[in-house]
């Protein structure tokens, strides 16, 4: 987990600074009942568009929607949670106008244009174009996903004693991305 809080840097959010800090365990989360089963699906939704699924398992598979409840749940401050809730619901109501659905229901190609969209701060509806709200649920997201058991298994090939050291190893023959 700290290597995640290294790559974030400062732009690390409190609330996940904290969970590191006091040793959160992400494997073994009891689950928090934050989210009615809608809100539950848009997040998942928006993690999966963030990391899909591709020849490994994405966000949804790593239950990155069941971790982020439980974050905002048990470690956000009440403001911080209202704020991301208040996230969510400018995006339901921005798919909603420009889509006439919801973003769960939307297509692949759509789903990725409203996250582009959010990043790119150009929705309307949000104070600062939707920057602050994406870059808030990216960092969970990748949170999540590389402290899930799929993440850090999967993705990372877990290797508890991974070899011999060779600090010349070429970059670019690096395939994968090993934790211990």
């Amino acid at each position: 987990m700290r290597g995640l809080a290294v790559m974030f840097g400062t732009g690390l959010l409190l609330p996940i600074r904290s969970a590191i800090a006091q040793g959160l365990d992400a494997v073994q989360l009891t689950g928090a009942a934050l989210f009615c089963d809608p809100l539950r699906e848009e997040v998942a939704a928006l993690a999966e568009t963030i990391i899909p699924e591709t020849d490994t398992p994405g966000a949804r598979e790593a239950g990155v929607a069941e971790f982020i409840e439980f974050m905002l749940q048990e470690w956000y401050p009440v403001e911080d949670r209202e704020r991301f809730l208040e996230g969510m619901t400018i995006l339901r109501q921005h798919c909603g106008r420009q889509y006439q659905e919801y973003f769960p229901t939307l297509n692949q190609a759509t789903q990725i244009q409203v996250v582009t969209a959010m990043q790119d701060g150009t929705i309307e509806q949000f104070a600062d174009g939707g920057r602050e709200f994406f870059d808030h649920i990216k960092q969970l997201t990748i949170f999540g996903y590389y402290t899930s058991e799929v993440g850090m298994t999967v993705e990372r090939h877990y290797l508890p004693v991974p070899g011999d050291y060779d600090g010349a190893y070429p970059y670019d023959k690096v395939r994968t991305l090993f934790t211990s």
